[in-house]
């Protein structure tokens, strides 16, 4: 039944209150804090749900701890739900970014189990009641302001803080965010190879160069001799096509006994 040196707000609450007598008191509701140092006292819990009285706990009575009870010595103060709402606490509390935004709740927070010392705070942006809310880490050194029922801050939005729990909507915004990422990376390392090679192959082909003995000057004068040749050429063939043709005309009026 060791008590962890870490403990959260949250964990501690869920707990059934058993003291050394055997006695229960049940489970515990809220928290007895000193806001202006960021100390746990001590806590409360609901004997039963029947009756308006309270038992309130000392940090200090707690020896004891399994997976579903605390163990305290001692006798807990009795009280009533009124006086314990006029117990100030960060519980619950509004939090207002350094532009004086309201941007989430405080939820929870993680406390040395000794000596009550709260190490930071679980903020979250919706009703932390809400199962499966996502929850980002406070460190105390990011309040800047404290009253009654709010927290100021000295950044603007819960992406400037260490995640600590996520939601199922948060992890899937997260992993669609490192996606786009990698994808945006391996596009632009595509577009750097694919210019890099385009670029050795204009150096090479520029480095390889061409023959060019080959020039303009002696294409054209190959095409015009080439056109003379072949003009040459069908002439002599027309003359000596008609020639035989008149000839051939020339036998057959002979041979032709119609004529």
């Amino acid at each position: 039944m060791n008590i962890p040196t870490k403990l959260l707000l949250s964990d501690l609450l869920n707990h059934n209150v058993r003291c050394d007598k055997g006695i229960e008191h049940g489970t515990g509701i809220s928290a007895w804090m000193h806001p202006p140092v960021h100390r746990l006292l001590g806590w409360i819990s609901r004997p039963s749900n029947f009756r308006l009285q309270r038992k309130v706990w000392r940090l200090d009575q707690l020896k004891g701890m399994n997976d579903q009870e605390v163990y305290v010595k001692g006798n807990g103060s009795s009280s009533d739900q009124q006086t314990l709402d006029r117990f100030p606490t960060l519980m619950n509390a509004l939090i207002y970014n350094k532009l004086g935004q309201k941007i989430g709740i405080v939820a929870d927070f993680v406390f040395e189990s000794k000596t009550g010392n709260i190490l930071y705070y679980l903020v979250s942006r919706s009703n932390p009641l809400i199962p499966g809310t996502s929850r980002w880490r406070l460190s105390i050194s990011q309040i800047i302001d404290k009253q009654p029922g709010s927290i100021s801050c000295n950044f603007n939005t819960f992406e400037d803080l260490p995640l600590y729990k996520a939601s199922l909507k948060e992890e899937f915004l997260i992993k669609s965010r490192k996606f786009k990422t990698k994808f945006e990376d391996f596009t632009f390392k595509a577009s750097d190879r694919l210019e890099g090679w385009i670029d050795e192959q204009i150096v090479e082909e520029e480095s390889e160069g061409f023959d060019d003995s080959y020039t303009n000057e002696d294409s054209s004068q190959f095409f015009d001799d080439w056109i003379d040749d072949l003009n040459v050429d069908r002439r002599e063939e027309f003359h000596r096509m008609n020639l035989k043709q008149r000839k051939t005309n020339d036998t057959n009026e002979e041979l032709d006994p119609w004529i």
